[in-house]
């Protein structure tokens, strides 16, 4: 062994990489292997999110449709079913606000609450949410109860 036949490694260099545009004597001169013409064999190319070649794109050809209302009001809906499974269970007794919802985890803190009328309820509850259907609120004074809006 001696300087003339020193190697590196076996699979320690690796240089695959090919060196463009440095003259017609390396064989990727001139174009620099981006072919003719075209956006792509230009500087400063970079395609567009969502274009199809100049096809008309697929989120311009299908219409636009319906109708966002900024101020709607979402509700967290809690059936009579629901209040009246909980009073079986012991978990309330005779009044449901927005600290027992939130204990059972019926709704979240900032959620507005609306009573619904599935179901029927037996036990005789004071409760306090922020709506009611019609049925709900009639189920609930029908039971002895009061409906009570925030």
């Amino acid at each position: 062994m001696d300087l003339s036949n020193l190697k590196p490694a076996a699979g320690s260099v690796k240089n695959n990489n090919k060196r463009v545009g440095r003259g017609q004597g390396s064989g990727k001169g001139g174009t620099s292997t981006r072919g003719h013409k075209g956006a792509k064999s230009r500087s400063g190319y970079s395609r567009k999110i969502g274009f199809e070649g100049g096809q008309m794109p697929l989120q311009r050809r299908v219409p636009k449709f319906g109708f966002k209302n900024i101020n709607r009001k979402e509700y967290q809906g809690i059936n009579l079913d629901t209040l009246q499974k909980l009073v079986d269970e012991g978990k309330i007794k005779d009044t449901v606000d927005l600290d027992v919802i939130l204990a059972t985890r019926l709704a979240g803190k900032n959620d507005l609450v609306k009573i619904l009328g599935r179901g029927e309820l037996k036990a005789k509850l004071k409760v306090s949410a922020h709506k009611f259907t019609a049925t709900a609120k009639a189920a609930i004074e029908a039971a002895g109860g009061e409906a009570v809006t925030l």
